[in-house]
């Protein structure tokens, strides 16, 4: 399972046409809604076979080249990763270091948080997990 372009060992993978990192492409719709520059799909649609297993982080890479292309700048990223397992606090540090290179972005201006749903719902069943993410971007 790819989370924040780590491996993060488990038993379960996630389904997506790239790699299918949940949490980069909520930065990544993040960066784009900012930006009033649509979504990911829009940019990367999942019918295009360029696209099929893709490093996501190679995308970020491609939403930030755009961004600063449209005449912004990237403040900082902020995303919550709901997860009741696997436990990814281990890998948060590496996360941060990983699309902060990706954004060309110091790390302290990622901030990536992890939490469970208490059992709830379909994070909470273990059937799949989501993230959510907001970008704050400055006007060049």
């Amino acid at each position: 399972m790819v989370v924040g372009g780590v491996d993060v060992p488990h038993h379960l993978g996630l389904a997506g046409h790239s790699d299918g990192d949940v949490l980069v492409h909520a930065m990544m719709d993040a960066l784009l809604g900012a930006g009033s520059l649509g979504d990911k799909g829009i940019h990367f649609p999942s019918g295009n076979p360029q696209y099929k297993d893709i490093s996501s982080l190679l995308l970020l890479t491609e939403v930030g080249g755009l961004v600063a292309r449209s005449g912004w700048r990237i403040s900082n990223v902020d995303a919550t990763i709901l997860a009741q397992k696997p436990r990814l606090g281990p890998f948060i540090d590496t996360m941060r270091e990983k699309t902060s290179e990706a954004l060309s972005l110091p790390a302290e201006r990622i901030g990536i948080k992890a939490t469970t749903t208490d059992f709830m719902g379909f994070v909470g069943r273990e059937e799949g997990i989501a993230a959510l993410a907001v970008a704050t971007l400055i006007s060049e």
